[in-house]
């Protein structure tokens, strides 16, 4: 019978999460949820070191935000707890000891300075230190001091690392993605896996709770592919099964800027957020911006992200989380690194903004202008919605498109008033300020009509006439349907503002 497929999301609590991290969680939770797994959240702090504060709740808020829900993990518990890596701690001393007694580590007990030393000298012959096979001997180790001399210094507390004994072969290994990986273990150094502090290295805690919490895929950056032989070797090492691997490509600076990893500097440079949500640094108080607050829905980055490296292989773009669970497939991930577009997200942000309820924009809308201490109905509010939608990338977009309605224009668009001003312009807005006064019906068809027959019947074009109401009504030659605006604005205002720009006009 085949296992319960369970993958985990294990991310260090190092900073904010970067939007490569939270893809490679929307990858793991779509193939859970494709094979009716479990999705688990671990958070890997074993460095101490770089440990920031605030950034494991970040990350757990982050997650929320876009709907990546974990069935076991930090905060939420479950069989294999504790799922923070510092609260296992006693666990790993006793699996060091395990490979130790089985002769697949060593100790180690090299100072900084002689590993130092020891670079410099390779440097010197133009070649680069690798702590394995071929200078084991000569190093300060298991293999150059004797059982008691390596007794003597572990009873004296001297510290000491855990190495582990890198073999000698050609491993063929295979990753979902990549397919067929041949790596020479002769390359490789032997890795520290444990230290005298009793700290693990990552290696060591990431395989032992991979082991423990029943992993069966590791789907992971590609930043990991060259721990993939080193990982598959402390599996065979500890008699243990592996999961399958596969490591997804890298999220690629925009196009035109280079085939390098998209980086932080990458958005500043270029006004776009590389982190879900802001984030502010708590030692420095930087703030680096981030998608939900610079007003992208989290479906429309859920959406993107998923296709970006990842083909579903129909020409479908907008995809609901169940639809992408349906057909999500690692095979049709790339090996390729894939480009990121800010066009396209705000591409996705703009579809999934038309899709979203009527009564839910403009609630959201409302609560902008309460802040602006701006009351209007729910009717007029529901109509200027309606007019603008279709023009909003994001929901902050909607006092942008809509501001007129609510604050009448004081001053105009010089280059628009100085091209659309002319001699008659006076007289033409002082008759249509009578037009306006006359309606008996407020719809944009009626007033529509009766603007044009006024236009025809004084042989005026429609050039002379339709921009002068925009610039009156609006302040600027842009924004929605001219005879909706003053269907919103309604008789009393519309004329207001007609004289308010013959007003300007005059004392100009």
């Amino acid at each position: 019978m085949a296992k319960k497929v369970r993958v985990r999301f294990a991310p260090s609590p190092t900073g904010p999460l970067h939007i490569g991290g939270l893809r490679t969680a929307l990858f793991n939770y779509l193939f859970a949820k494709k094979h009716g797994g479990d999705f688990l959240l671990r958070i890997e702090d074993t460095d101490q070191v770089r440990y920031v504060e605030g950034a494991e709740d970040y990350i757990m808020e982050a997650l929320a935000w876009c709907g990546i829900t974990y069935d076991e993990g930090v905060g939420k518990g479950g069989e294999h707890a504790p799922y923070r890596q510092s609260e296992r701690k006693a666990i790993y001393a006793e699996y060091a000891q395990m490979l130790l007694d089985k002769g697949d580590a060593y100790y180690a007990f090299d100072t900084a300075e002689e590993l130092d030393a020891q670079r410099k000298n390779y440097e010197q012959h133009g070649e680069t230190f690798i702590y394995n096979w071929h200078n084991r001997q000569n190093l300060t180790n298991s293999f150059s001091l004797s059982p008691e001399e390596v007794k003597e210094r572990l009873q004296r507390g001297d510290a000491y690392v855990v190495r582990f004994k890198m073999p000698q072969e050609t491993l063929t290994l295979h990753d979902l993605i990549r397919g067929e990986v041949v790596v020479d273990t002769k390359l490789l150094d032997d890795k520290v896996l444990f230290k005298s502090d009793g700290m693990p290295t990552y290696h060591l805690a990431n395989i032992v709770d991979d082991h423990l919490m029943e992993i069966t895929h590791v789907i992971r950056g590609e930043e990991w592919l060259p721990s993939m032989a080193l990982h598959v070797l402390m599996y065979r090492a500890f008699g243990w099964d592996a999961p399958q691997f596969a490591h997804l490509p890298l999220i690629l600076k925009p196009a035109g800027m280079g085939n390098g990893k998209l980086s932080k500097r990458d958005g500043d440079k270029m006004g776009f957020p590389v982190f879900p949500l802001e984030w502010v640094d708590p030692v420095t108080k930087n703030i680096s911006k981030g998608y939900r607050e610079d007003g992208y829905l989290p479906e429309a980055l859920v959406n993107f992200l998923a296709l970006l490296g990842w083909n579903p292989g129909v020409d479908q773009e907008l995809f609901s989380v169940e639809e992408l669970i349906a057909l999500f497939d690692l095979e049709k991930v790339n090996k390729a690194g894939a480009h990121f577009d800010i066009e396209k997200i705000k591409w996705f942000n703009h579809q999934y903004l038309q899709k979203m309820p009527l009564i839910t924009l403009v609630e959201n809308f409302s609560s902008v202008l309460a802040g602006k201490e701006i009351s209007a109905s729910k009717e007029s509010l529901t109509q200027i919605v309606t007019l603008i939608r279709e023009r909003a990338t994001f929901l902050t977009d909607f006092w942008e498109l809509s501001h007129f309605f609510f604050v009448a224009p004081h001053s105009y668009e010089a280059k628009a008033f100085k091209k659309q001003w002319k001699e008659n312009s006076a007289e033409i807005v002082n008759s249509l300020i009578g037009v306006v006064d006359s309606l008996t019906d407020l719809t944009p068809a009626h007033i529509e009509s009766q603007i044009k027959d006024f236009i025809t019947k004084h042989n005026l074009g429609l050039g002379q006439v339709m921009p002068l109401i925009r610039l009156a009504l609006v302040g600027e030659m842009k924004g929605p349907d001219v005879f909706s605006i003053i269907s919103i604005l309604g008789k009393e205002q519309t004329i207001l503002r007609l004289q308010n720009l013959i007003q300007y006009a005059k004392e100009q």
